[in-house]
């Protein structure tokens, strides 16, 4: 069975930085794509980054590209998104999935197993 726990949520103020981990299990992690999904309330759940199953490929949305990198270690099964210059409209849920394939692709279709989910709040 498949696990996603993810971590590093909290609150910060524009401009601030902090770093998501999402550790898995139940699957050889380096064989699949991650991603990181959020959802602000109101709004649908919305594609942040992905990586490929060795890291090689990265994909990013317009709205977060330059300031957040998502990176993987495979040795230890955990995928991390690090968001630098937070901004009020970051403010969402976040969640880490792991894809179906080893591409990085950015539709929630192609992810079949969801964390529950972390809490990041940006205050301007």
């Amino acid at each position: 069975q498949v696990q996603l726990v993810e971590s590093g949520g909290g609150l910060g103020q524009a401009g601030d930085s902090l770093r998501l981990s999402c550790a898995a299990s139940g699957r050889t992690f380096s064989l699949y794509g991650m991603g990181w999904f959020r959802q602000a309330p109101g709004k649908e759940r919305a594609f942040v980054a992905a990586i490929s199953g060795s890291g090689a490929s990265t994909n990013y949305a317009d709205s977060v590209k330059g300031r957040f990198t998502i990176s993987r270690d495979n040795a230890k099964n955990t995928v991390y998104l690090q968001m630098n210059s937070l901004k009020p409209e970051d403010t969402a849920v976040y969640y880490c999935a792991v894809s179906q394939s080893r591409v990085a692709v950015s539709t929630p279709r192609e992810y079949d197993y969801w964390g529950q989910g972390t809490q990041v709040t940006v205050s301007s």
